[in-house]
């Protein structure tokens, strides 16, 4: 419960902030309406400055106290995204007050941007410009050069809007390093690849920040499997050894970017199933997919990989010609999956498949976690505790949330129709628990649209 003195706080927010609502805006003055939006801008940002550090404190908590990873504890109970809990994270992070090993308080990281931001004299967009202006110095600027920069464009953002601090950012980034050099270490902290969510129309797009290593060899490859009339999907056999016939290169009508996608797509196809590639939570590092039979003989609707991509029908069988998969195939109208029961803790191969198919992943509510990423779990009975490795006993979790039935006080347990039910501890009751149903969309679509 909140002290008396802090709800007390709030409440006056609250009536303060509903007689504003009432104010009659249209008939104000000007100069009355401009000293408004100032004031307003300026409680917000106060406001601001108190949400972010509560954030910042959730993030100093322990699992165990919290009963969860504080970013996802956040997410569930502020209902915002976990990328957002992050991010606010991130920005509150260099303006907080610190402390040393030995005890004695230290002043933040960014003391003048924090001083600025805690007077209310600061938007948060200031703040993502200076941020962002000091994590692009090159790693070897000395301590006092980052420093005095920081206190320079702290000192410019009382006086700029956030656009012009960007230009003074962007002069002064150029007065510090005006040569542009930058050292393999600098160009290795930015290096990134990023899948993004799958689009309604089936496509992902995917975002790369390579380095120059990289880039050579991506343009050794391409100049081979992206020349005209490689790797086309649209020949009856795609041609990926050797060269391609004059006709065929010519009859090639894909743009640069799409032979690239292709040659790509054909490299990557090559490897899979390599016992070179090892394995991957003991299964071969290839695409694991899960259909119905229905769905497979009728040709239509979606498999899903074990990384929660949906593939439409027809690629599934046209995936299927070219490499070595695992096709995991169930009863569309009850779900009924094959039952393998096993004597040792660690579940078998085939039992990793089928939780590919009936959990697709991580099974804690919220989480979205792919089976790619995820452990099996012991969702009855623990098997330190007698707990039996049966596929009616077992469920998919993600590393993190496994360790919350370990140490964080969860439990587990599965319900009548096979789905796994999460019960947060007793002492968390902010937590939220239950079946996570984000990897199985199609229940929630009429069952007459769901192979539509």
């Amino acid at each position: 419960m909140l002290s008396i003195e802090v709800g007390e706080a709030l409440d006056a927010i609250d009536a303060a902030l509903a007689t504003l609502a009432k104010v009659d805006v249209a008939g104000l003055a000007v100069m009355d309406v401009l000293e408004l939006a100032a004031r307003c801008e300026k409680a917000t940002r106060h406001h601001d400055v108190v949400r972010y550090d509560v954030i910042h404190e959730v993030h100093r908590r322990e699992v165990s106290e919290l009963g969860g990873k504080p970013g996802k504890v956040l997410a569930d109970w502020l209902r915002i995204t976990p990328a957002e809990a992050k991010r606010r994270a991130d920005v509150v992070e260099p303006l907080s007050p610190r402390t040393a090993l030995t005890g004695e308080p230290l002043a933040p990281r960014h003391p003048g941007t924090a001083q600025a931001w805690r007077d209310g004299k600061l938007d948060g967009e200031h703040v993502r410009i200076i941020q962002k202006f000091l994590s692009a110095l090159p790693f070897d600027v000395p301590t006092e050069v980052r420093e005095a920069a920081e206190l320079f464009l702290a000192d410019k953002a009382l006086l700029m809007r956030p656009d012009q601090l960007s230009r003074a950012a962007h002069r002064l980034a150029l007065e510090i390093n005006p040569d542009g050099q930058f050292s393999d270490e600098d160009r290795a902290r930015k290096r990134t690849v990023v899948v993004g969510r799958q689009q309604p129309d089936g496509m992902t797009e995917i975002r790369i920040l390579a380095t120059p290593e990289f880039c050579s060899y991506v343009e050794a490859v391409f100049a081979k499997y992206a020349a005209p009339g490689m790797c086309n999907p649209a020949d009856q056999t795609a041609v990926t050894q050797g060269e391609p016939a004059p006709e065929e290169a010519q009859a090639d009508t894909r743009t640069i970017g799409q032979r690239q996608h292709d040659a790509l797509m054909a490299m990557l196809r090559g490897q899979l199933g390599d016992p070179k590639l090892g394995q991957h939570n003991g299964l071969p590092v290839t695409v694991i997919v899960s259909t119905t039979l229905q769905e497979l003989q009728s040709k239509t609707g979606h498999g899903v990989t074990g990384g929660g991509t949906m593939v439409p029908m027809s690629d599934l069988i046209r995936m299927a010609r070219h490499s070595y998969h695992y096709l995991t195939i169930f009863d569309g109208a009850t779900g009924q999956a094959l039952w393998l029961g096993r004597t040792k803790r660690i579940a078998s191969a085939d039992q990793r498949i089928v939780l590919h198919a009936k959990d697709r992943g991580c099974t804690k509510p919220g989480c979205t976690v792919p089976g790619y990423a995820a452990q099996v779990h012991h969702a009855v009975k623990d098997w330190k505790h007698g707990g039996a490795t049966n596929i009616d006993e077992l469920t998919f979790a993600c590393p993190p949330d496994n360790q919350l039935v370990e140490t964080g006080g969860w439990t587990t347990r599965k319900l009548p129709n096979g789905d796994t039910e999460w019960i947060p501890p007793p002492h968390s009751p902010m937590l939220i628990g239950g079946v996570n149903s984000y990897h199985h969309p199609e229940r929630f679509l009429p069952k007459s649209d769901q192979h539509g």
